[in-house]
């Protein structure tokens, strides 16, 4: 009897914490989407759910999406979005009841639209979802998770996420919470946010919709100190954009240290990145200041920091919390003022499944996302960059290239840049070396970049095994994009999931192959 009175103590006690955290957030902060922000994660922070998400409805289309989460990538952020009365959370917000879902599952109402759930009946989770209000409107939805417990009390988990939803009901005004939805609306519209200025950072070339967007979000995060998670394939620009951060910054005059994680010695990172003392191994005689202590004042950018070592990241970890740390072979704790911005071309969230990435790391690295498009899909600014590395390299090679051919402008803007602006940047500088007439033609591109008649290798057979031919590669080109998830496949492909799946089985393909692609 005493120990349950014990945990009901520490429940209650944990709960008026969390109460007054919030309402301290509240007091302090001004702008209604750090309220949310904050909210969300004090209470993922401060008590055992997780994966809170604030999700609001669009009432001109009565489209339900996440708006703000805590505990879910962008990518897993934009999938969720549901229909009035779709799903659990449909129906929590056509209905404006709470729900409970005591085993996900064992639901079949339990839709895992963002994908972030992996269900499993061994490690199963409870899910619990509960209106959000405002003016007597129901305006979203509130939810959570929590690894099921068999027996316990999922009412007291609806409660608290009552009580949480009117206390950021009463921090964010209705007036702000609807211009949201609104500024949401045209975000979908442009797949860009808003800028206030035309504002463009001047170390990136490109024009494009999806660029400005980028340009869009350096805008906004460039005067904060908020940790920077640059996403992306390689050779897309992800330390440019960490340099446009920071040099416009009120850090711009301080240093501006680059690290490639990928790049050190599993036996020197730590040295690299915190310093030693002297004698703390063989060959360290004297005092060496790693990179953080260097970047003190200024930006520290970890590139592919997907490639530390796990007792790299817990050291990392402890930085991104306290700002300090201890040199290797010290005691002595060193105290830093620096913004952390990172960049990865992995994919984090499959490491943190096999265990190779922290989780809470995640949490702290991921605080402002910005993802990189690939030039595969802002071909636009092709003609541009092409052009830029074209005068880059006439200076350097003392050449004097004046312009790029109609054919050749041809097969740069056709081809798909599996390497992204490096592959481009490198094809451009050997057309430079190899133009004999000052002209860039396209006989002069890689071989990789040349039409059938270019090289002697016309298509062979008839019209209809070529169309099947492009029907298969497009097919399989949506499924490694999609790992194998055929739903997703066919809306990337603009076709019914019926019509996908007869299509996989006429090519005989089997999507199982790309799931761990």
């Amino acid at each position: 009897m005493n120990r349950m009175s014990s945990r009901v103590s520490s429940r209650a006690d944990a709960e008026i914490e969390l109460f007054a955290l919030v309402a301290s957030a509240l007091n302090e902060l001004s702008e209604p989407r750090q309220i949310v922000s904050t909210v969300l994660q004090m209470t993922v922070d401060q008590s055992q759910l997780r994966r809170a998400t604030v999700l609001l409805r669009d009432p001109s289309t009565d489209e339900i999406f996440i708006d703000d989460a805590y505990g879910l990538s962008m990518t897993q952020q934009f999938r969720g979005r549901y229909k009035l009365g779709e799903g659990i959370t449909g129906r929590v917000v056509a209905a404006g009841k709470p729900e409970i879902v005591d085993r996900v599952s064992k639901s079949r109402d339990f839709l895992n639209r963002t994908g972030a759930r992996k269900i499993r009946r061994a490690n199963d989770l409870s899910f619990v979802c509960v209106p959000l209000f405002s003016g007597g409107d129901v305006i979203g939805a509130l939810s959570a998770d929590r690894a099921y417990q068999p027996g316990h009390d999922l009412q007291k988990d609806v409660r608290l996420l009552q009580i949480l939803g009117t206390l950021m009901a009463q921090g964010v005004e209705l007036r702000r919470v609807k211009s949201l939805i609104e500024e949401r609306r045209r975000a979908e519209e442009d797949r860009v946010p808003a800028p206030t200025t035309q504002f463009k950072p001047d170390n990136i070339i490109g024009k494009s919709k999806e660029m400005r967007g980028v340009y869009a979000f350096v805008e906004q995060v460039a005067s904060t100190p908020t940790t920077v998670l640059i996403l992306g394939e390689s050779g897309t620009g992800k330390e440019l954009v960490a340099a446009a951060i920071h040099g416009n910054s009120a850090r711009t005059s301080q240093p501006f240290i680059r690290v490639n994680c990928g790049a050190l010695p599993e036996s020197i990172v730590e040295s690299e990145l915190f310093g030693h003392e002297k004698g703390a191994f063989t060959g360290a005689t004297q005092l060496r200041k790693g990179r953080f202590e260097l970047a003190n004042g200024g930006t520290i950018f970890l590139d592919e920091v997907g490639e530390l070592t796990p007792a790299t990241q817990v050291k990392l970890l402890r930085v991104l919390q306290e700002r300090e740390f201890e040199r290797v072979g010290g005691t002595r704790t060193v105290k830093v003022d620096v913004r952390v911005m990172a960049a990865t071309s992995q994919d984090l969230e499959a490491l943190i499944e096999t265990g190779t990435f922290r989780l809470d790391l995640f949490y702290r690295l991921n605080v402002f996302p910005i993802i990189m498009p690939p030039l595969r899909e802002r071909t636009g600014d092709v003609t541009m960059l092409a052009d830029y590395f074209v005068e880059s390299y006439n200076k350097t090679h003392g050449k004097n290239v004046r312009r790029i051919a109609t054919s050749a402008l041809d097969l740069l803007t056709a081809y798909h840049w599996p390497g992204n602006v490096r592959e481009l940047e490198n094809c451009i500088e050997r057309a430079v070396l190899l133009s004999a007439d000052d002209v860039i033609h396209g006989h002069q591109l890689p071989p990789s970049l040349q039409t059938a008649e270019a090289t002697g290798t016309r298509l062979t057979g008839g019209l209809l095994t070529q169309l099947d031919n492009v029907e298969r590669t497009l097919i399989l080109d949506a499924l490694k994009s999609t790992r194998g998830n055929i739903t997703a496949a066919a809306r990337l492909l603009d076709v019914t999931e019926r019509v996908m799946g007869l299509r996989v089985s006429k090519h005989a393909i089997d999507p199982r192959r790309f799931k761990r692609q």
